[in-house]
This record gives C-alpha cells, structure tokens and sequence, in this order.
C-alpha cells in the first residue's frame, strides 16, 4: 500500500497533504525533529528524530520504497528517494523523476556556488494559493498513476 512520507519540519503544504491521503485513504509519515501537532487520524503518524543533522532525511530515505510517495524540496533526499523506487513531488508541486534528477542536483549545486559568492541572497518566495492548487495537483496526479501502476 502507498504511504506518504514528508519532511515536515519546513513543509508548507502538510494541509494539503493531509486531503489527499484522506481522500484515498493512504497513510502519513509526519517527520519531524519537534512535536507537531497532527490530525487525529491513526493514518497519519508522527515520527519525532533527532535534531542532528539530515535525521529527517536519513529517516524517510531509510523507510521509502517502490510504490511509495516522498514530498521534499531537498534535491538529495528527493535522489535518494528515487533511488530506493518511491515518487517524489516537491512542496512546489514539480515531480522529481530518474530523468529531471541529474539537472536538478546541479542547479542546486550552482546555486550553492552562486550564495556562497553573495551573487544570490534572501531565499524562496512566499507559497501563493496557485503555488498550493499546483501542488495538489500533481500529489492527486502521483497517487493516480501510483494506483494505476498498481502499487
């Protein structure tokens, strides 16, 4: 059966998450390196890590397998993830695949470059509500074609 497994420490989207699980009855992994307050639903499950570094990413790649659902803005996790066989969508609603991997990981790594030498400050925009409707999209998009695939 397809879980969902999303790192929640920075997740702006757990609301949206949180519809399409119910609407398909799938389960949740809240990862988190604090309490969060969660639905009290027993599909959706806190798992509280410790503070050090990566432990949410280390955690979810760990558990995530084939027919399972990852969402992450982190483009190593969002590798690894894919790796182990599971989707990944990121918090902005772009699917991470096989194919769109290899350019992201060196987008970010320009990027870094980029911040370390001041040329970029400041970081994301804020989420819009289209920003939030396109992620709900292409989540409701990756658990149809999960179903379809028959995982």
């Amino acid at each position: 059966m397809t879980s969902i497994y999303v790192d929640a420490d920075a997740c702006p989207v757990k609301a949206e998450i949180y519809r399409v699980a119910q609407r398909y009855g799938l389960k949740v992994y809240v990862v988190s390196h604090s309490y969060l307050g969660v639905p009290r639903d027993p599909r959706i499950e806190l798992v509280v890590v410790s503070d050090s570094f990566d432990a949410a990413d280390n955690c979810i790649a760990e558990r995530a397998g084939r027919g399972d659902i990852v969402v992450k803005a982190a483009i190593p996790l969002a590798d690894r993830s894919l790796k182990a066989g599971a989707s990944v969508v990121g918090n902005t609603g772009v699917p991470f695949t096989n194919a769109s991997i290899g350019m992201a990981m060196a987008s970010r790594e320009l990027m870094s470059n980029l911040r370390a030498m001041g040329e970029i400050t400041g970081g994301p925009k804020p989420m819009s509500p289209r920003d939030r409707s396109r992620f709900l999209s292409a989540l409701d998009e990756t658990v149809q074609k999960m179903r379809r695939q028959g995982s």
